[in-house]
C-alpha cells in the first residue's frame, strides 16, 4: 500500500481557491439550508453514507416532513424508520438513526448536541458523522474525512490517485494540518473539499480543467501516476446477500400486516441464500419473527 505523504504545498494557499470555488459552485441541497438545522444535517449524513445525492433527496424530503425533530422519530416504531428508508440500501442506518433520535430525546431534551464528544457518544455515530455534524451544523473546526475529501487530499497533497481503502492515521494527520485555523473557515473548507471531490475531482473522471487547485495538485504535477496501492474495493450487488435482503425487506415495507413465510419465499428462488439473508435481517433487528412463520418490521 502506498503511504500517504505530508503535503509540500502551504495549506493556506489551498484554502482561498477551494472555498472561493465552493461559494460559486456549491449545489443547493436542502440540508445545507439554514432551516435544516442540526437534525437535518444529521439525517443527511446518515443517508449519504455510500449513497448518491440524487437517490437521497426524495427520501430525505419525505423523512423530514414526517419527522422534523428527533423526538418525532423517537416516538415512532423503529420499523417505520426502516419502512421510510425505502430502497436507499444499508437499512441498518435507519435503525441507527432511530436509536440516535431516542438518545437525543432522552439525554439532550430533543436537541442535537453541539459538542463533538456528546455527538460521538450517541448510538450509531462514528468519528466521521460526529465531525460532520459538528462542522456543518455548528460551524466548528474538525477534520471531516469522507471518501471525496480523502481523494482530494490524496491527489492534491500526497500525489497519489486514490487513498487507501481504510482511513489511516497519516490521512488524519494530513487533514488536521490542512485545516484553516478559524472555526467558520474550517467548516467551510470541510464542505468545500467534499463538494470538490463530488463534482470535479471524482473517482473515475477528474476534471482538472475545472479544478481551482489544479496548478498546485501534486498528483497532476507528477504526471498522474497510476494507482499503486491495494486494489480498490468494488460495489458488487447482483446475486449477493445484500440483494436478497433488499428484496425481502421490500415485501415487508409494502405490507402493514405481518407477512407469511410463503410471501418471502417467492422473491428469491435459492432457499439456502434466502434463509441466510432472512436470518441476517432478524439478527440485525431489521425483521421481527412472529408465531406461525410470519414476519414484520420491528415495533420496539
Amino acid at each position: 500500500m502506498t503511504a500517504m505523504t505530508s503535503t509540500h504545498t502551504p495549506p493556506v494557499s489551498l484554502h482561498t481557491p477551494v472555498i472561493g470555488w465552493f461559494e460559486q459552485h456549491a449545489r443547493d441541497l436542502p440540508w445545507r439550508r439554514p432551516e435544516a438545522g442540526a437534525w437535518g444535517v444529521m439525517v443527511s449524513e446518515f443517508m449519504l453514507q455510500q449513497t448518491p445525492v440524487n437517490r437521497v433527496l426524495p427520501v430525505y424530503e419525505q423523512w423530514m416532513a414526517r419527522w422534523p425533530r428527533p423526538a418525532d422519530l423517537a416516538a415512532d416504531a423503529p420499523g417505520e424508520a426502516v419502512r421510510a428508508w425505502g430502497r436507499l440500501g444499508y437499512p441498518r442506518r435507519a435503525l441507527r438513526l432511530h436509536g440516535a433520535a431516542q438518545a437525543i430525546t432522552e439525554r439532550h431534551g430533543g436537541d442535537v448536541p453541539s459538542e463533538h464528544g456528546q455527538l460521538l457518544a450517541l448510538p450509531g455515530i462514528g468519528e466521521y458523522t460526529a465531525a460532520a455534524v459538528a462542522s456543518f451544523a455548528y460551524g466548528q473546526r474538525h477534520a471531516v474525512l469522507d471518501t471525496n475529501v480523502r481523494r482530494v487530499f490524496a491527489r492534491a497533497a500526497s500525489g497519489i490517485q486514490y487513498p487507501p481503502n481504510a482511513t489511516t492515521a497519516a490521512e488524519r494527520k494530513l487533514a488536521r494540518a490542512l485545516l484553516p485555523d478559524e472555526d467558520a473557515r474550517a467548516a467551510r473548507w470541510a464542505a468545500a473539499t467534499m463538494e470538490l471531490g463530488a463534482l470535479v475531482c471524482t473517482a473515475k473522471n477528474e476534471d482538472c480543467g475545472r479544478c481551482p487547485i489544479a496548478e498546485q495538485c501534486a498528483w497532476r504535477l507528477a504526471g498522474k501516476p497510476a494507482h499503486q496501492g491495494a486494489p480498490r474495493r468494488g460495489q458488487t450487488y447482483a446475486g449477493t446477500d445484500r440483494q436478497v435482503r433488499g428484496r425481502l425487506l421490500a415485501v415487508l415495507r409494502e405490507s402493514v400486516a405481518p407477512v407469511p413465510q410463503a410471501a418471502l419465499d417467492s422473491v428469491w428462488e435459492e432457499p439456502v441464500q434466502r434463509a441466510r439473508a432472512l436470518d441476517g435481517l432478524v439478527a440485525d433487528g431489521l425483521v421481527e419473527p412472529l408465531a406461525g412463520g410470519r414476519y414484520r418490521l420491528p415495533l420496539t
